[in-house]
């Protein structure tokens, strides 16, 4: 098992950075309907994701699923990317879920297809290598919710965010993801609660629960959580980067183990990192009193 371990948990080969596209949409047929922003100044090492399909409320049909696919194929490899943000540029709404008038046009075995890539999609998301935070200022059900659960972490708005998981009120069962990361983020018993009512909570109430991070009172422009998002990435970025990566690693495989292999897994990943130039930067920085220059080699 350490033997399979060891070998799933090799450092990928060194990083190239690429350029990403960003392309605003305004929602009309045939534009893009994402848009991948790279910050700049404080903010660098931060990278976008902007979900923008006005016209369906962001929700998750074939062309979303694929660009926000190619999006993250692109991006998992690049260095750059200290932290991944996905956020809403339709006001009111951070994803409203699958896209069922879509759906409603699929045939069962075409479903069955939609639904696999959505689950694929949502995987892709836990897997990213850099921390990944989900801005909720507006609503996010079904499939919304389950991008969010499948991001690191969550900001929601106190009162304009709203989140569900309501597939049973429309016929259904979460199917990306969210019968199983919903019970290892809440427990077991709250997490069946919430998907056999289809109970919707706002992010106040999501706090309260431990659905999310943080949350915050919503401003005038309705983007408050993704601002408390970007602060959030902020105190992640001057960290060693190889360093995070490999504790989310430590973290996410450990939680699907016992503990003592969860134990091997973290020692797997601490080995890695002793190598690394990062290491004898942090020990020479708090030997000569300065904070450390982390360049994530």
């Amino acid at each position: 098992m350490l033997r399979a371990l060891t070998g799933a948990l090799r450092l990928p080969r060194p990083w190239r950075p690429l350029q990403t596209r960003s392309c605003a949409s305004d929602g009309a047929a045939g534009d893009p309907e994402i848009q991948v922003r790279v910050l700049a100044g404080p903010d660098q090492g931060i990278t976008e994701i902007l979900m923008n399909r006005p016209s369906a409320r962001n929700a998750l049909g074939n062309v979303l699923v694929r660009e926000l696919l190619e999006a993250l194929a692109r991006l998992r490899e690049d260095q750059q990317v200290r932290v991944l943000l996905f956020r809403s540029g339709v006001k009111g709404v951070f994803c409203a879920g699958a896209d069922l008038k879509e759906r409603e046009q699929m045939s069962e075995a075409e479903v069955g297809i939609f639904v696999q890539r959505l689950r694929g999609l949502m995987n892709e998301i836990a897997a990213f290598p850099a921390p990944t935070i989900a801005a909720m200022d507006g609503f996010a059900l079904g499939g919304g919710l389950e991008l969010a659960l499948a991001c690191d972490l969550r900001v929601a708005a106190a009162s304009s965010a709203v989140m569900g998981l309501i597939e049973t009120t429309r016929g259904l069962l979460p199917g990306a993801g969210g019968t199983q990361r919903l019970p290892r983020c809440l427990g077991v018993a709250l997490a069946k609660e919430l998907i056999f009512t289809g109970r919707r909570l706002s992010g106040a109430q999501a706090q309260a629960l431990g659905l999310v991070n943080h949350t915050v009172p919503q401003n005038e422009e309705g983007n408050a959580a993704y601002h408390r998002a970007r602060a959030l990435a902020q105190e992640i970025l001057p960290q060693a980067p190889i360093a995070v990566r490999l504790g989310k690693v430590a973290i996410d495989r450990g939680m699907d183990v016992d503990i003592a292999s969860g134990m091997a897994i973290e020692g797997i990943c601490y080995a890695q990192n002793i190598p690394t130039q990062d290491r004898l930067e942090g020990m020479a920085a708090f030997r000569e009193k300065r904070p450390p220059r982390f360049v994530g080699k």
